[in-house]
């Protein structure tokens, strides 16, 4: 019997949501650090890369319901470990960058970090994404008075704490909304630079306009949801 490079008992979870990415996965999981395991969350994949991903010793998630967000929050569901931590699968970053985050989460510096990312070599970050992100990320300091710069996908945090924000959006709207009820939490969210690769294989949100319009009006409907607060106090039972 093989013995996985993940450990079964994982001291951090870290959830690849992954759609058509055979050519990437072993880059990104060979960098997977010791000790964690790596959640493949397959969502529809007619590439093989759920057999890749098992074959490399990942454990893999299917989430039939497409959607960004959706795989997302499988890999979350499955995930057992403290501290979960969130990389795209497409070798545009490296889950090694990963380590200080969780070892901020850890040390009680912040209950969640994202990571800013920093362009690497042409073509890493698309002009009309870029611009799409900028719009969100001043949008977002309106909504919550959180100064970050992006809304990348790296991200670590604790996985009971974000059991309790009750993400309901499957789509691209989920790393914004994840953001957007922990700052209605009162939670600390910091944000640090990283390294952002070209991705392996065409993008299948920003890669075009279609795709970044897509995500930008996902995102949009998320911050005109009601604060977190507000709906407590209107809900039925609630103080009005």
């Amino acid at each position: 019997m093989t013995t996985s490079p993940f450990s079964a008992a994982p001291d951090v979870d870290v959830v690849l949501p992954c759609l058509d990415e055979a050519e990437a996965l072993p880059w990104v999981l060979a960098r997977i650090p010791a000790g964690w395991r790596a959640l493949v969350v397959d969502n529809g994949s007619t590439d093989g890369s759920a057999e890749v991903a098992r074959a490399l010793g990942a454990t893999v998630v299917r989430e039939e319901r497409r959607g960004f967000g959706a795989a997302c929050h499988a890999g979350l569901l499955a995930a057992t470990a403290d501290v979960v931590c969130f990389c795209d699968c497409d070798a545009s970053l490296d889950p090694r960058l990963l380590t200080p985050f969780v070892e901020e989460v850890r040390a009680g510096g912040a209950d969640l970090v994202l990571g800013r990312r920093r362009p690497r070599g042409r073509g890493s970050w698309p002009a009309h994404a870029r611009a799409g992100n900028l719009a969100l990320s001043l949008l977002l300091r309106r909504r919550t008075g959180l100064t970050l710069r992006d809304l990348g996908p790296l991200r670590a945090a604790r996985r009971e704490r974000l059991l309790t924000l009750g993400l309901t959006d499957r789509r691209s709207g989920y790393p914004l909304e994840m953001v957007v009820r922990a700052a209605d939490a009162g939670w600390r969210v910091t944000e640090h630079d990283v390294p952002y690769l070209p991705r392996s294989g065409a993008s299948k949100v920003t890669g075009t306009w279609r795709g970044t319009w897509q995500a930008v009006r996902d995102m949009s409907r998320v911050l005109r949801e009601t604060p977190s607060a507000e709906r407590e106090r209107t809900a039925p039972g609630g103080t009005r």
